[in-house]
């Protein structure tokens, strides 16, 4: 792992890349965010909501629309929208899943995701997806992407609590038989930092999706990396 593809690496990195309980190699369970972490999808996702907020009479910024970006996607329509009522949070609901699987072909996985999927399958890893999107969605894109086969379990928003809860991460530990000290979890915002915080996971996050990196290191990740092939090389070392 060098300095060059590794961009950045927190404090907290530093002092605990040496400790065995944050020790990457060591780690059996790797689950992953989807959204702005393994698929480049943030645009689709900001346009979208755009459009069905839009369409209802409502407005917002691009940066707001990124902030809730993690959260279950009613959650996130009530922050955007708190004056909307709930047959219009419905409407936009509906539009903006409309608009994304419309357009859902503009999403791929970011580029070097797929082999290092594959290489971390190949070294015995278990991995798996923790994600704010709902079961169909995710079903729906894991297709697209012909990735299903490379995922122990799946866990969505409907499924388990919002993140920051961590429910998902807990049911996947439970399902995989593993303990918290085996795993990791990587993500793009402050809700999975947060999420994997709160059980004392070893986190990654990366500064290519949704959070700014000052945002992230907010947060306090074990590791923070700027780009897809810097997580790869990262976890694949």
């Amino acid at each position: 792992m060098s300095e060059q593809s590794v961009a950045s690496i927190s404090t907290a990195a530093k002092r605990n890349q040496l400790s065995a309980s944050h020790r990457l190699a060591d780690k059996t369970l790797i689950i992953f965010d989807w959204d702005g972490t393994l698929m480049d999808s943030i645009g689709l996702i900001v346009e979208s909501m755009h459009v069905a907020g839009e369409a209802h009479g409502f407005q917002t910024t691009d940066k707001a629309v990124q902030d809730i970006i993690g959260l279950s996607l009613m959650n996130g329509i009530e922050i955007l929208y708190p004056q909307a009522n709930e047959s219009q949070k419905l409407a936009i609901q509906q539009s903006y899943a409309d608009h994304y699987i419309a357009n859902s072909h503009r999403t791929p996985l970011f580029a070097p995701i797929e082999g290092m999927l594959q290489t971390l399958q190949a070294q015995g890893k278990s991995l798996a997806v923790a994600t704010g999107k709902k079961r169909k969605g995710l079903d729906r894109v894991l297709d697209a992407s012909d990735s299903h086969h490379y995922f122990v379990m799946t866990r969505c928003a409907d499924e388990a609590g919002s993140k920051p809860n961590p429910q998902m991460l807990n049911d996947i530990l439970d399902y995989t038989d593993q303990q918290i000290a085996n795993a990791v979890f990587i993500g793009d915002s402050i809700y999975d930092i947060q999420m994997a915080t709160q059980l004392g996971m070893t986190s990654i996050a990366v500064n290519y999706g949704t959070a700014s990196q000052a945002e992230l290191a907010a947060q306090q990740p074990t590791y923070q990396v700027d780009t897809p092939q810097a997580l790869a090389e990262l976890l694949c070392a």
